[in-house]
C-alpha cells in the first residue's frame, strides 16, 4: 500500500471519527437530561464540553492534512446513540436508567478509544507526529472519561439501582 493510500485511509477514518464526535455532541445533552444522578448529569455535561474541544482538535488535524472533515457518516456511533435513545424511552426506573446510561456511554467511549488509538498509530506510521500528538490528547481524554464512568458506576450508581430494585 502506498503512502498516498495510507493517507487517504487516515483521512477517511478521521472523517468517520469527526462524524461520530458531532453526533455525540447532539446525544450528550439528552443523556444528561435523562440522568437522575447529579454526578452523572455533571459527567455528561463535562464530557459535552470536552467533546466540543475534541471536534475542534479534529478540525485542526484536517487543516494540517488539508482535508475536508465532512463527507462521512459514522454508522457505528449512530447505532450506539440509537441504542441509548431506545434505553431512554423504555420507562426504566430512574436508578436503573442511570446504570443503563453509564453502560451506553461506556460503549461509546470504548468505540472512541479504539478509533483514536488506531488513528494515532496510523498517523505515527505515516510520520505525521503533529497529527499523532493531537489524536493522543483526545485518546487520553476518552480513556479518562471511561474511568470516570466506571468510578460513578462503582461509586454508587449501581448500588442505588440494586437497592431500589
Amino acid at each position: 500500500m502506498s503512502e498516498q493510500a495510507l493517507k487517504a485511509l487516515l483521512i477517511e477514518e478521521l472523517q468517520d471519527t469527526y462524524s461520530a464526535e458531532t453526533q455525540i455532541t447532539q446525544a450528550l445533552p439528552k443523556m444528561a437530561d435523562a440522568a437522575s444522578s447529579q454526578e452523572l448529569k455533571q459527567a455528561f455535561q463535562t464530557h459535552l464540553q470536552e467533546t466540543q474541544g475534541q471536534v475542534k482538535r479534529l478540525e485542526q488535524v484536517f487543516q494540517i492534512l488539508q482535508a475536508d472533515p465532512g463527507g462521512n457518516t459514522c454508522e457505528a456511533a449512530q447505532g450506539l446513540i440509537e441504542e441509548a435513545e431506545e434505553i431512554m424511552s423504555q420507562g426504566h426506573p430512574p436508578e436503573v436508567l442511570d446504570v443503563a446510561l453509564v453502560m451506553a456511554a461506556q460503549k461509546v467511549e470504548h468505540y472512541e478509544i479504539a478509533s483514536y488509538g488506531a488513528l494515532r498509530t496510523l498517523a505515527e506510521t505515516c510520520g505525521m507526529t503533529d497529527v499523532a500528538n493531537l489524536l493522543e490528547q483526545t485518546l487520553n481524554e476518552e480513556k479518562a472519561t471511561d474511568q470516570k464512568l466506571n468510578q460513578l458506576a462503582e461509586g454508587g450508581i449501581n448500588q442505588r439501582a440494586f437497592k431500589a430494585a
